[in-house]
């Protein structure tokens, strides 16, 4: 990815983070929060644990829950992580279009990615379909190939913007 630092907006003594940098955010949060748009185009905001790899956000979500919803109507996304602090921490925003992962010989390496992030708490099987966990639990496995990153420091402020 190839970052640009928007001297608009922030201190102009500030540099860009390099992508490796911005990665680790990504890989270490623990928690996200996703965008999806509402048929009627309102924005849905919900807070979701994830997994980063390969350069790329993988979530899950259920068949009846309103995020599964919205993706069948438009699979435009934004993934948020960082910090609520103004002076400190860093902002990442991750846009993109969300894409269903099927195959267990796919989805098997996330499940384990879930679990080698959260623990028993996420502990997945996988099948063809998505994820699976006893108890008639069956999310669908999306991954979010980013379009656009935009990083926000504090600390000094500065905005950034990364494309592929």
């Amino acid at each position: 990815m190839t970052g640009q630092i928007d001297d608009r907006f922030g201190d102009p003594a500030a540099a860009a983070p390099s992508w490796e940098s911005v990665e680790a955010l990504l890989d270490r949060a623990e928690l996200y929060w996703l965008t999806t748009v509402r048929s009627d185009g309102r924005p849905h905001v919900t807070p979701v644990v994830g997994v980063w790899g390969d350069g790329r956000f993988a979530f899950c979500t259920g068949v009846g829950e309103q995020t599964h919803v919205n993706l069948q109507h438009s699979p435009l996304v934004a993934v948020t992580t960082g910090s609520n602090g103004w002076k400190s921490g860093t902002d990442v925003v991750v846009e993109g279009t969300a894409q269903r992962v099927t195959g267990h010989e796919r989805l098997r390496p996330l499940a384990d990615a879930w679990r080698r992030k959260y623990g028993d708490d996420w502990a997945w099987d996988a099948d063809d379909e998505g994820f699976t966990d006893g108890d008639g639990s069956r999310p669908w496995v999306y991954v979010v190939p980013p379009a656009k990153v935009i990083v926000f420091g504090k600390d000094p402020h500065s905005q950034t913007t990364y494309r592929p």
